[in-house]
């Protein structure tokens, strides 16, 4: 698929969400040293039993691509593709590295995954500016291979750091069998392109345990803390620290006497009792803090009010650190699995600008209505998504359940069950409304993309409407509607709401009418769709860059 209408590597404005595979997306619409940093975080269920990832499957099969909370692959056609890109690749390391983990692995989900990985870490390679960063964010199900394609494309000497982030508190495994260590933490890789990269300092406070051991003192006029430090230069003479006496002790002294006898002046030189070395007042306001480190157990995974229910949803302030520590304002910031959003949402805020990529629309969806609800009025580009009706089409040709995903999307719908063969039940996605105070109410949503419709599945979707208790139905339709269809429709009689509005208990709506706005879904939400999919809270302001705390 070609997710846009742009030339090769013609470089799209920034701020872009993009649907498809990302390796095409980066072939097809990044130009090579156009972004300043990198995150991603690929889909990979740690949950499974290890063992299943190197169980050769019994027949072959091309879905090597990641569907909505689906994370598995599997050696076949296009996995042997990918390797043999790889081979042909102009990184002589990666093809020397994919070709041994092929002979000691063998074709499996394992393998198929690193082929995966490494084909699209090659092209997040070229894109990266010589300044650029990369951090990929792992677990440890895969992490040790992972490393080494890292190693492979990037180079060994451009590893800078393993970052551990602690992702929440201990987990009781015990009573549910689980023999062996408690997993609480994730990896994160840190690589750069080069030996020169950007980079900025991030501090974090100190312990309350190490502040009454080394800040002990409160100036009673101001009731600042300080602490006492060492006035005298080290190595003494032999580096070159001038030699004089200050309040009747003579020693080497890291400042030169005009400096010092400054700093007299201002009160910062303290001599606790005569005959003492003198020493100096060190406030712990005039203090940054502890300089990071590569042990994170400081930010928890996403919970509470910023929780939007998608499962590997990550915390906005570890995503906020990241860009902090390693872009700058105005900088590029990349996510190739983005998910539910979390990397373009922290870019946004912190003033960078952001592109994202995902294989699903039920992510790309999502992110749109997460961005629109956190920056009113925001401005960005969506590209691979059907803009009219050909578009439509084409989407419904290809893939029946992207294209259900989609047209959920357009009745801000959640898409019902996934691609479970005959689970729907006639439904494709659901809506929760709130029309008083008290009680949700539910809306289900059936779309059809074949080119023939007819009265009888309206009918059936009456029935449904009736076994699901549902007080609305949305029937959601590529082709136009027949007549009879429009009169099935309306025998379906209205709900009416405890205001006394009255809304259509059947509603046909075209896709072509929703596209072009010429027609919406009818009813009265008090909760303005934030039961369906929770809201992202409003960001009121951007961080500052040294807004670290």
């Amino acid at each position: 698929m070609n997710p846009t209408s742009q030339t090769d590597h013609d470089q799209p404005g920034q701020n872009s969400l993009y649907f498809g595979d990302n390796l095409d997306v980066l072939r097809e619409s990044m130009r090579d040293e156009s972004v300043d940093l990198v995150y991603l975080d690929p889909p990979f269920n740690s949950s499974r039993d290890y063992n299943i990832l190197f169980a050769s499957p019994k027949n072959e099969r091309s879905d090597a691509q990641i569907t909505a909370f689906k994370d598995t692959w599997h050696w076949g056609r296009q996995a042997e593709r990918e390797f043999g890109e790889i081979v042909r690749s102009d990184n002589t390391h990666a093809a020397e590295m994919i070709q041994a983990l092929r002979r000691f692995m063998g074709e499996n989900d394992m393998m198929a995954y690193l082929t995966m990985m490494a084909n699209r870490l090659l092209e997040l390679y070229r894109v990266l500016k010589p300044t650029g960063s990369l951090y990929l964010h792992c677990d440890p199900t895969a992490s040790h291979y992972l490393k080494i394609v890292l190693d492979a494309v990037f180079g060994i000497a451009n590893f800078r750091t393993e970052i551990s982030w602690r992702r929440s508190g201990a987990h009781n495994d015990a009573k549910q069998g689980r023999a062996q260590y408690g997993n609480v933490r994730d990896t994160i890789f840190f690589y750069t392109k080069s030996a020169k990269w950007s980079w900025n300092w991030l501090y974090t406070g100190y312990g309350h345990d190490y502040l009454e051991k080394m800040y002990r003192h409160v100036e009673p006029e101001t009731g600042r803390r300080y602490q006492l430090d060492n006035l005298t230069g080290p190595g003494g003479a032999a580096k070159g620290n001038p030699l004089y006496e200050v309040m009747g002790v003579t020693r080497h002294w890291r400042y030169s006497r005009e400096k010092m006898d400054e700093l007299i002046a201002e009160g910062r030189i303290v001599q606790t009792r005569e005959g003492n070395v003198p020493r100096y007042k060190r406030y712990l306001d005039e203090m940054s803090g502890v300089p990071l480190q590569n042990d994170w157990n400081d930010i928890l995974s996403a919970m509470g009010s910023e929780y939007l229910g998608y499962p590997t949803q990550k915390p906005l302030a570890l995503l906020e650190r990241i860009i902090n520590a390693s872009s700058n304002e105005g900088d590029v910031v990349l996510d190739p699995f983005c998910g539910c959003g979390t990397t373009v949402h922290a870019a946004q805020k912190l003033g960078r600008q952001w592109i994202g990529i995902d294989i699903t629309h039920l992510a790309v969806s999502l992110i749109e209505k997460r961005l629109k609800d956190a920056f009113p009025g925001i401005g960005f580009d969506v590209h691979g998504t059907p803009r009219d009706i050909a578009g439509a089409r084409d989407l419904a040709r290809r893939d029946k359940y992207q294209f259900q995903w989609w047209a959920c999307s357009l009745v801000n719908a959640q898409p019902y069950q996934g691609k479970k063969k005959g689970a729907d039940g006639g439904i494709d996605g659901l809506i929760y409304f709130q029309d008083e105070l008290k009680g949700y109410k539910k809306i289900v949503v059936s779309v059809k993309g074949g080119e023939n419709v007819s009265v009888a599945m309206v009918r059936d979707f009456a029935h449904v409407i009736e076994r699901e208790r549902a007080e609305i139905g949305l029937f959601v339709t590529l082709s136009a509607p027949s007549k009879p269809m429009e009169t099935e429709a309306v025998k379906a009689g209205y709900y009416t709401n405890p205001h006394g509005a009255s809304f259509p208990k059947i509603q046909i709506l075209t896709i072509d009418d929703l596209l072009t706005g010429a027609k919406r879904p009818l009813y009265s939400d008090l909760a303005q769709g934030a039961v369906t999919f929770k809201k992202a809270g409003r960001e009121e302001k951007r961080h500052d860059q040294n807004d670290l705390f």
